[in-house]
């Protein structure tokens, strides 16, 4: 008897595990939108100094995974305005664009310059409107 309780309650723990992490809540990609606008970071990027950074670009989180800088932050402006405008400058700052790729609500620039590579990855997900959330990775070639 006690075996078939611990089986039972070993089975039972299992679905309670695997049900958990299903969720039901939606994910980002369905819909759910993300407050953006937080405070400006004083923090040192590590981006190259040649890197642009735009008016209507804010930093807001600046880290480092291993060797790569990830800063994160946020475009005043819609996301095909930011999309076009950010590699319109990447450009003009003599990076080369080694991929770029549109949807409806994300887009991704991925570059070459200053002895770095990496992508600005700009999701059109924010709560407030006209507003573009930005993600940069820079590492060493």
């Amino acid at each position: 008897m006690r075996r078939r309780s611990l089986v039972g309650a070993v089975l039972l723990a299992a679905a309670l595990t695997l049900a958990a992490g299903c969720g039901g809540g939606k994910k980002e990609s369905e819909g759910t939108k993300l407050a953006c606008k937080a405070a400006a970071t004083s923090e040192p990027t590590g981006l190259p100094a040649a890197f642009p950074v735009p008016g209507e670009l804010t930093f807001t989180e600046v880290r480092k995974d291993g060797p790569t800088n990830v800063v994160d932050g946020y475009w005043s402006s819609g996301l095909d305005e930011a999309y076009k405008e950010f590699g319109d400058q990447v450009k003009e700052a003599g990076y080369t664009i080694l991929f770029q790729e549109k949807e409806k609500d994300d887009a991704e620039i991925s570059y070459k310059g200053s002895g770095r590579t990496g992508q600005i990855a700009l999701r059109e997900d924010c709560s407030e409107s006209e507003t573009t959330r930005v993600h940069i990775t820079s590492r060493t070639e």
